[in-house]
């Protein structure tokens, strides 16, 4: 007797994925080849799929970062305990931001589109804002001292990422140490004091003296 024969699955149809592997998959080539990299037909390629599958679960590749954002901001961020007084609200708000962020300096460079935001962070954003509204400034105001606040912290990631590649990369002097070995004391005085230790007081992490400063200097203008 006959045995009934196996259902053949269309030819060219391309295998079912999920919203969740298609975000899980752009991580993947994020982390490891850098958010430049990531297209959707990178991506497709990497699933096994096509382009025209994937559109059934992102519109677009700015909708994907989103949710990578989303994804990110899930896994890695946890609300502090915010403390009572305002201007440590906005401090430690901040601080857990740039902590998170520090760790993945690719999303800086998504997130500096500046449309592109990740839902879950909107929560810190909201201890910012109304750190400074409590600490005297209009909602207008905070709003610009939030964006100072934020430029301040993007800036501070990645330019330390970038110089932190770029010691990697370096096995001989770099211009600025060339320069700087060079130095006129009696035109740069200020300068040719320090040169010699120009590279380790810069690579010092002074992110939080820096914002601590920044936020008193917002409230001051109130």
């Amino acid at each position: 007797m006959p045995q009934p024969s196996t259902p053949r699955r269309a030819l060219g149809r391309p295998p079912r994925i999920s919203r969740q592997e298609v975000v899980e998959k752009a991580r993947r080539i994020v982390d490891e080849e850098g958010v430049g990299r990531l297209t959707m037909r990178r991506l497709a390629a990497e699933i096994g799929s096509t382009p025209m599958a994937l559109y059934h679960h992102v519109r677009d590749k700015e909708e994907l970062l989103v949710l990578l954002l989303d994804d990110y901001a899930e896994r890695t961020l946890r609300r502090p305990e915010p403390p009572a007084h305002p201007r440590e609200r906005i401090v430690t708000a901040a601080a857990a931001i740039h902590e998170v962020l520090a760790a993945c300096p690719w999303i800086v460079e998504v997130l500096a589109a500046d449309d592109l935001m990740s839902r879950s962070a909107l929560w810190f954003v909201e201890q910012i804002v109304d750190g400074l509204v409590a600490c005297g400034l209009s909602p207008e105001r905070a709003v610009h001292g939030y964006r100072a606040i934020w430029y301040y912290t993007a800036g501070e990631i990645v330019v330390r990422a970038t110089a932190a590649r770029r010691r990697a990369d370096e096995s001989r002097a770099t211009y600025r140490e060339r320069v700087f070995a060079d130095l006129d004391p009696s035109e740069l005085p200020r300068l040719a004091q320090v040169a010699d230790r120009w590279a380790p007081l810069t690579a010092e992490d002074t992110y939080l003296d820096g914002l601590r400063a920044l936020v008193d200097g917002l409230i001051a203008t109130r």
